[in-house]
């Protein structure tokens, strides 16, 4: 028998291998040629993570503006509306951009939507570096909505093509980069704005050097997608199979009472926490938002042994609880009890959100995975956007201090009905096995 060996799949040749014989040796030879001359792009052993690094990058720019809201707010006289509406628009474009950019990749490949979607990073950050009043900051937020939505849908499917047979991890590490990339920005933004000049120019200067560096990469990938469909560019249908219904309800709320969290964090809670605490240096509000999205990406990363199921109930009853003790922690006033809070918030938030992704992959059939992840994220995005922009309506009329207790209830009272989703669930799955 011939056993040839090329790259990680071995070929046996059923036959009896003759050196002498010139058809097996002109045979091995073309195959052999044929490897070293077309390398695959598995053969690129970064590009795995590139792809991951260039879509923690994208996330981190959806972040970065949280820390300058406050100044904006203070600079330009701003309501809590208006930052909310601000922060609002992003999620909107971003909700645009998945419906279609997975088709479109599918169309023209993964590279030509990411580059795409850089381009488009650093066009918004142009914006924001020109902004002299709140219809440039919507427009940057949309154009980044867009660019990061684009790089989301496409850098998961080009993990996907580099990986094919870790899909689960893949999904795994998209989320932690989705909190770390959030965590760096926001940290290194407040840092900038607070001791670097030009506060609100020179963060997004040096974001726009990282965008560049990251598109560069790119650049230099293989496209991973090699077997491009030839179809119309339409936008996916939301849609949810029939027997898959209760458990998507489960994964789909939880989603959403973790996204309508992330979206007032990310808007209103540090000006919220600099208030009640007396410390106005942005680095503390950078911090708390920081932490959080560290401690959401630790309990990912480390939730792997935990069934998916499982790991959102207890996500979703813990964020629960977290977002009530935000409220006695805030009446401290000690920004050392705040800045805990909020790491158990994080932690809680990675669960239920982690949880809840992985085990609506698990169960959605293969056929139907397009349709059924549009229809949540379209819930998802829906919940960072609709709710955050009620709370900045609600706080312009009542006061954030007023507002934000409420908030709390509403979002908690949500995060309990969906563990209870889980748990019924739990116990269909039971009686039926």
């Amino acid at each position: 028998m011939i056993y040839l060996t090329l790259g990680s799949i071995t070929i046996i040749l059923g036959v009896p291998f003759d050196p002498f014989d010139e058809d097996q040796t002109l045979l091995i030879g073309a195959l052999v040629a044929t490897t070293i001359v077309e390398p695959e792009h598995h053969t690129q052993r970064w590009a795995y993570g590139t792809v991951l690094v260039a879509t923690g990058v994208a996330l981190g720019v959806s972040g970065a503006p949280a820390p300058l809201y406050g100044i904006y707010q203070t600079e330009w006289h701003l309501s809590p509306l208006t930052t909310t509406l601000v922060f609002a628009v992003y999620a909107v474009a971003a909700l645009g951009a998945v419906l279609v950019s997975g088709r479109v990749s599918d169309v023209v490949g993964r590279k030509p939507v990411m580059i795409g979607a850089f381009a488009t990073m650093i066009a918004g950050l142009a914006a924001f570096l020109i902004a002299d009043s709140v219809a440039m900051l919507l427009l940057a937020r949309a154009l980044h909505g867009a660019a990061v939505g684009a790089t989301v849908v496409a850098g998961a499917a080009a993990l996907l093509d580099l990986r094919p047979e870790r899909g689960a991890r893949s999904g795994q590490l998209s989320g932690v980069a989705f909190n770390v990339g959030i965590a760096i920005a926001v940290l290194g933004t407040a840092v900038l704005a607070q001791y670097a000049p030009a506060p609100l120019r020179t963060p997004y200067v040096v974001i726009a050097v990282l965008c560049v560096a990251a598109a560069a990469a790119i650049l230099f990938l293989n496209e991973p997608h090699t077997a491009r469909t030839k179809a119309r560019i339409r936008i996916a249908k939301p849609a949810v199979p029939a027997e898959i219904r209760a458990d998507f309800w489960f994964s789909a709320i939880g989603v959403m009472a973790a996204w309508s969290v992330l979206g007032v964090l990310l808007s209103l809670y540090p000006s919220l926490a600099a208030a009640k605490t007396g410390v106005h240096n942005l680095v503390f509000g950078g911090a708390v938002v920081a932490g959080t999205a560290l401690a959401g990406a630790t309990a990912q990363l480390f939730a792997t042994g935990i069934r998916a199921r499982k790991a959102a109930i207890i996500g979703d009853l813990g964020m629960a609880a977290a977002l009530v003790l935000t409220l006695p922690a805030l009446a401290t006033k000690n920004w050392l009890v705040v800045l805990v809070a909020g790491l158990v918030l994080g932690a809680t938030f990675g669960l239920g959100f982690g949880g809840s992704l992985r085990h609506l992959s698990e169960v959605v059939p293969a056929d139907r995975r397009g349709e059924t992840m549009s229809a949540y994220y379209l819930l998802a995005y829906s919940a960072m956007a609709l709710p955050t922009i009620a709370a900045g309506w609600a706080a312009t009329e009542w006061g954030l201090t007023t507002v934000f207790p409420w908030f709390v209830v509403i979002v908690a009272l949500a995060c309990i009905g969906a563990a209870l989703l889980g748990i019924r669930g739990a116990r269909v799955a039971a009686k039926i096995a």
